[in-house]
Order: structure tokens, then sequence, then C-alpha cells
């Protein structure tokens, strides 16, 4: 699974990064979501779940 980020839609409120376990989200200097470390993600999905935007995506990986 991988965590899809949609600048777009993101207004960088970081209610994402506040909810995140394992803390590796924060607002960029151009207050938008980033990732910090996305191999420390465990894809729970709370960002998802929290996100008032729906900027961010918990994504399935293909097989």
């Amino acid at each position: 699974m991988n965590l899809k980020i949609y600048t777009e839609r993101c207004k960088g409120c970081g209610i994402c990064a506040a909810f995140c376990p394992k803390q590796i989200l924060k607002v960029s200097e151009i207050e938008k979501i980033e990732v910090l470390d996305d191999a420390s993600c465990i894809k729970c999905g709370q960002c998802e779940l929290r996100c008032p935007d729906f900027a961010i995506n918990v994504v399935k990986e293909e097989k």
C-alpha cells in the first residue's frame, strides 16, 4: 500500500499529521502535507479518515 496525496485538494490543515500514529506526515513550507518516511508508514488509514478535503488516500498496491 502507498499513500496518495492530492496536493491540489490539500489546504495544509495538519489534521492528518495530528492523527498519524507514526508521525510521518507534516505540513510543508508551501502549506501542503508531505510524507517524511514512507517506509515507516503502517498504512492504518487514520490520515485518510480524518482529512476533511479527501486529499489523502491509502492505495493498495496491485499484484
